[in-house]
C-alpha cells in the first residue's frame, strides 16, 4: 500500500496547494490517487477530491480510535496506486502536549514516510538546523523528503540545495519558486473552497503542471514504496487506544487555531462541488458502502420501506463527509439532492438534511427564494423529520443578519441569526445527551452517551425562544447558548455541531431509523396492518 504524509513545519506554508498539485499530477499520469486529510476540515478535502477525481476522507484522533483510523485507512485505499495524506499545520503541532494527535504521531501509526514542506522565503544556511531538528525531535518519525516552497529563483535554490546536502541526509525532492498565480488564496482560518476560484479545474492544472516541473515525482512515487504493509502492524495488536483521548479546550474564544482544525473556516467563500443544480453529488461519484450491520430493522424492512431524505447541496451548503453519505444510505436511505437557490418546491421525500456551508454569502438569494422557504416551513410544521447542522441551522432560523443586510430565512427556529467578526464557536466540541432528543440515544441501552463532534461558526442565535428544547448539554465548545446544542423542534433535530458517523456515534442509522418509524406510524395504511 503505497502512501505519503504531506506536512510542514509550521501552518501556512503551502502545504495543501502542493499536496493538491502532487494529486492531479499524480492523476494525470493514470495513477488512481486516494488522499486523505487530518482533521475535520471540509474544505481541504473538497479541493484533494477534485484533484484526484475520488473523494477525500478525512482521518481524525479525536473522532476517531487508533484502530478506525487504521481500518479507513486500509479501506479506503483499497484499488489506489497511492495514498496521500495532507496533514494539518505543522508535523509536530496537536492539541496534547505529548504530540499523541500530531501529524507525526499519525505518519508512526500508520508508517507512512514523510515528505515536509518548508516555506523557505528568506532563508540560507538556517534551513539545516530546521531540517535537523524536526529530524531530530521525533526518531520514530521517518522524513524522507523535504520540498521547498516559495523560493526566490534559482540562486536562491541552488544555495539551499547546497546547504542541505552539505548538514543534513534529506533528500530535496522538489524546489517550487515563489508564484502568486499559483497560490490558492487564505482567508481567515483556511483555504478559499475551489469554487470560489472563477475556474477550480484550471487552477488545480495549472498547479499540477507547477509540480510536475518542480518535484521530483518519480523519487517521491519510490518514497511511498518503500513502506511495510500496515495489516501486519494491525494484527499485531500495535494499536493499543491511549486513555483518555484529549479533550479540547473549555474556552471557545481563546482557543488557538491549534484547536480549530476545520469546518466552515472562511466566511466570504463558497463550497466546492457546489456549482449549482441536481448533479452536485455525482461529480465526485461516491464509492459503494461497505457493508454494515442494520440496526432495529432487518434489511427485509428496509426494501420494503425506502426512505427518502432530501439533501440540500448547493452553493450554500456543500458540508458533507463521504462517509457519511455512504451510513445514510447503508441505512436504508436514497439520496435526492434539492437546491435551496434554484428549487421552488422541495421533492417528494420522507425527510431533509441540510449541512453546512456559507448560508450568509447567499442569503438574499436564499430569501428571495420564498417558495422553497415556504414550503420547508410547512413540512417541518408538519412533522417532517429534518437533521441540520450550522449553516443549516442558520437556514431554518427566522432571519440572517450581515454586513448590516437582514434577510428572512425559513423562520421554523425562534432565533435570530446574527454573523460575527469572530469565531462564536471554534474547535472540538465534547456534547452530552440530555434525554430530550428525538432520535434513538447514542448511548447502549438508551442511555444518555457522551457525543464529540467539532463546530466552527462565526454566527450566533439571538432572541431565542425561552422554550427551546435541547438533545445536547455542552461539555466543551460553545454550541447555541454556551450550554446547550442540538435544537428539538417537533422532528426537527438542528446543531451547531457538526458530527460524523464513525464507531462512536453512527447518527445516520440512528436518523433513518427514526425516518423510518415516524412515516410508519404517520402511514394511515401501515397503521391498520
Amino acid at each position: 500500500m503505497n502512501r505519503l504524509l504531506i506536512s510542514a513545519t509550521h501552518k501556512s506554508s503551502g502545504k495543501t496547494t502542493l499536496s493538491v498539485g502532487l494529486c492531479a499530477a499524480l492523476h494525470q499520469r493514470g495513477l488512481t490517487v486516494q488522499a486523505f486529510k487530518k482533521g475535520p476540515d471540509f474544505i481541504d478535502p473538497m479541493w484533494l477530491s477534485l484533484a484526484c477525481q475520488r473523494d477525500c476522507h478525512n482521518l481524525d484522533f479525536y473522532l476517531m480510535q487508533r484502530a478506525e483510523i487504521v481500518r479507513t485507512f486500509v479501506a479506503r485505499s483499497q484499488g489506489a496506486d497511492i495514498s496521500i495524506i495532507e496533514g494539518n499545520k505543522g508535523l509536530y503541532d496537536g492539541l496534547s502536549l505529548d504530540g499523541s494527535n500530531s501529524n507525526a504521531a499519525l505518519a508512526t501509526l500508520l508508517q507512512t514516510p514523510v515528505v515536509l514542506v518548508i516555506d523557505a522565503r528568506g532563508m540560507t544556511r538556517g534551513i539545516a538546523p530546521l531540517i535537523l531538528g524536526q529530524q531530530a525531535f521525533d526518531r520514530n518519525v521517518r522524513i524522507a523528503g523535504v520540498i521547498l516552497n516559495q523560493l526566490g529563483g534559482s540562486r536562491h535554490e541552488a544555495k539551499l540545495r547546497a546547504v542541505i546536502e552539505h548538514y543534513t541526509d534529506i533528500p530535496v525532492l522538489g524546489a517550487v519558486h515563489h508564484n502568486d498565480q499559483l497560490s490558492i488564496v487564505e482567508r481567515h482560518l483556511g483555504l478559499m473552497p475551489s469554487n470560489e476560484a472563477t475556474a477550480a479545474q484550471e487552477k488545480i492544472n495549472a498547479i499540477a503542471g507547477l509540480v510536475t516541473a518542480a518535484v521530483d515525482l518519480d523519487r517521491l512515487l519510490a518514497i511511498a514504496a518503500d513502506v511495510s504493509a500496515l495489516d501486519a502492524a494491525y494484527e499485531m495488536n500495535q494499536l493499543e487506544e491511549p486513555s483518555p483521548r484529549p479533550l479540547p479546550h473549555p474556552h471557545p474564544h481563546s482557543l488557538s487555531r491549534e484547536t480549530g482544525e476545520g469546518s466552515e473556516p472562511l466566511r466570504a467563500a463558497r463550497a466546492p462541488h457546489s456549482l449549482g443544480g441536481r448533479g452536485d453529488l455525482e461529480m465526485n461519484p461516491l464509492e459503494e458502502p461497505s457493508p454494515r450491520p442494520l440496526p432495529l430493522r432487518g434489511r427485509g424492512d428496509y426494501e420494503m420501506n425506502p426512505i427518502k431524505i432530501g439533501v440540500a447541496r448547493d452553493a450554500a451548503f456543500a458540508f458533507y463527509y463521504p462517509g457519511d453519505l455512504e451510513a445514510l444510505r447503508a441505512a436504508g436511505a436514497e439520496l435526492v439532492i434539492f437546491n435551496t437557490l434554484q428549487d421552488s418546491q422541495l421533492p417528494d421525500v420522507d425527510a431533509l438534511l441540510i449541512g453546512g456551508g456559507f448560508p450568509e454569502i447567499f442569503m438574499e438569494l436564499l430569501e428571495r427564494n420564498v417558495s422553497l422557504r415556504q414550503a420547508i416551513r410547512r413540512a417541518l410544521e408538519n412533522g417532517m423529520p429534518a437533521y441540520a447542522e450550522c449553516g443549516g441551522l442558520m437556514y431554518l432560523s427566522r432571519s440572517l443578519s450581515w454586513h448590516g443586510k437582514n434577510c428572512q430565512m425559513v423562520g421554523v427556529i425562534p432565533g435570530d441569526t446574527v454573523m460575527h467578526e469572530r469565531p462564536m464557536g471554534r474547535g472540538y466540541v465534547l456534547l452530552r445527551e440530555t434525554g430530550k432528543g428525538i432520535w434513538p440515544m447514542a448511548g447502549s441501552q438508551d442511555k444518555p452517551a457522551e457525543v464529540r463532534a467539532h463546530e466552527f461558526h462565526y454566527s450566533s442565535l439571538e432572541n431565542r425562544s425561552p422554550n427551546l428544547v435541547y438533545a445536547y448539554d455542552v461539555l466543551r465548545g460553545s454550541g447555541v447558548d454556551g450550554a446547550h446544542d442540538g435544537i428539538v423542534y417537533k422532528n426537527l433535530f438542528a446543531c451547531y455541531a457538526h458530527q460524523r458517523d464513525l464507531e462512536d456515534n453512527h447518527w445516520a442509522a440512528r436518523f433513518v431509523n427514526f425516518v423510518r418509524e415516524r412515516k410508519r406510524t404517520n402511514d394511515p395504511q401501515r397503521a391498520t396492518r
